[in-house]
This record gives structure tokens, C-alpha cells and sequence, in this order.
């Protein structure tokens, strides 16, 4: 999967597929989107690659308190990716994909303070705050997750 700003200055590859997609619906998610919630598919670091450009990386801060990074195109300022605590995942924005309709969410998070007029689909697990990734991400995911943890503890 291939991405880019609007601009296309700066543009990105996915080598494999996300290991699984949030729609969070946080206060500051709203905030920072200027919409009614993010949509971020998570990727390891190591099968993601800037093809084109390079991104201005913005400190921000987040309700966790330990920030995020975003990278945003240098010319247009579109917000393509982010980084949280472990900079090993990266959390790359849905609506910036060539094809965004191959990334649905998985899971619904933080919707106890959603929008109102906002309707999730039935049959999509749906989160008051966030989740247990033991119990919702698919064992596929879960061992590509372990075994990037056990390469980084190797080093």
C-alpha cells in the first residue's frame, strides 16, 4: 500500500499489511484532526518506508502525557503519520492512502466521548476507552508484534 500528501511531495509505502486500524474518537484525536475522530492503521517501523520528501516531525502532546510525533509534509502540512512512546510502530493516517477504503477499523476506541451523530457499524468492536490488544488484535498480529519485540531485545 502507497500513500502521499496533498501536495505528493512527500510519499510513503506499507511492505505488509497493518496489523491493525484504530478510529478513535478521543477529544484530542477530534482536536488534532479538526473532525470527529482519527483513523490510524499501526505498522512496524521496519515495513514502512518514506519513498519521496522528507517529513517536518512535529512534537505534540497527548493525552497520555508522554506525546506523539507527526510527521506533516514540509510544503502542504498534511499530517501523514505518527509516532507514540515506541517509535518501533508507526500509526499511519487512513485518509492519506491511495486506496483508504482497504484499511476499515478494526476496532472503535475512546468512544464514550464520540460525537453524537456519529453511527458505528454493528459488528465492529466498539471501546469506551481503549482495550486489551491481547483480546482484539489477531493472533497474526499479536506474533508479527512479538517477534519485532524479540529482534529489539536482541540488540
Amino acid at each position: 500500500m502507497q500513500g502521499h500528501c496533498d501536495c505528493g511531495a512527500l510519499s510513503y509505502e506499507l511492505r505488509d499489511t497493518p496489523l491493525f486500524v484504530h478510529c478513535c474518537h478521543c477529544r484530542w484525536c477530534q482536536r488534532e484532526t479538526g473532525s470527529a475522530f482519527a483513523l490510524n492503521a499501526i505498522i512496524e517501523a521496519d515495513r514502512f518506508d518514506v519513498l519521496s520528501g522528507t517529513p517536518e516531525m512535529i512534537d505534540t502532546p497527548s493525552e497520555s502525557g508522554r506525546g506523539q510525533r507527526i510527521a506533516r509534509c514540509p510544503t502542504c502540512k498534511v499530517a501523514l503519520w505518527s509516532t507514540y512512546s515506541n517509535p518501533s510502530f508507526v500509526f499511519v493516517r487512513v485518509g492519506t492512502l491511495e486506496d483508504p477504503d482497504a484499511c476499515p477499523p478494526d476496532i472503535h476506541i475512546f468512544t464514550e466521548s464520540k460525537q453524537p451523530w456519529v453511527l458505528l457499524p454493528e459488528g465492529t468492536p466498539a471501546m469506551a476507552q481503549y482495550y486489551d490488544l491481547k483480546h482484539h488484535w489477531p493472533p497474526e498480529s499479536l506474533a508479527r508484534r512479538e517477534a519485532l519485540k524479540a529482534r529489539l531485545d536482541r540488540r
